[in-house]
């Protein structure tokens, strides 16, 4: 990885980061089950970014360049996420899913904050906040499974998805 990948990712991650802070301070101010609403998305994106990650790098491309050669819709988009797969999982992986997990963390402070206003509830916060690590956790484990053994099936969806937004 050169130099300039590494301090793009680090703008990137810092303005993302930002970003999501100045949502995360807004979101504060909402009723308690949006907000967990709010986490409990936040959470699941980390998790969906996490298994295109690893299913970047784990795809066939002989298949996606089959799909290309019968020009299938989006089967282009595929070959390129798996030829960039070291830049898009770092992406998906470590800025998206990084991100989501800080930010996710930050909500759920903010709303046992919200939930116990006063009261030493030490005990039922960690306990919490141990689920939600546990969630999180769990989810990309699991998702790392789905993501090896579908990773053609993953990576050519999320071609579709981009392939409408491309012109």
């Amino acid at each position: 990885m050169n130099n300039n990948w590494t301090i793009k990712v680090f703008f990137l991650t810092f303005f993302l980061a930002l970003f999501f802070s100045i949502i995360t301070n807004f979101l504060g101010n909402l009723n308690n089950i949006i907000l967990f609403l709010c986490i409990i998305i936040i959470v699941f994106t980390g998790i969906i970014f996490d298994i295109i990650g690893v299913s970047v790098l784990s795809c066939n491309k002989k298949v996606l360049h089959s799909k290309a050669s019968q020009k299938m819709k989006g089967a282009k988009i595929a070959i390129k996420l798996a030829n960039n797969g070291s830049t898009v999982s770092s992406i998906c992986n470590d800025v998206v899913g990084d991100v989501c997990g800080i930010i996710s963390g930050s909500l759920i402070a903010i709303l046992l904050m919200n939930l116990f206003k006063g009261n030493d509830l030490t005990i039922i916060n960690v306990v919490i906040t141990c689920i939600l690590s546990a969630i999180t956790v769990g989810g990309k484990a699991i998702g790392k499974t789905i993501a090896v053994k579908n990773a053609d099936n993953i990576i050519y969806d999320v071609a579709i998805i981009l392939s409408i937004f491309s012109k």
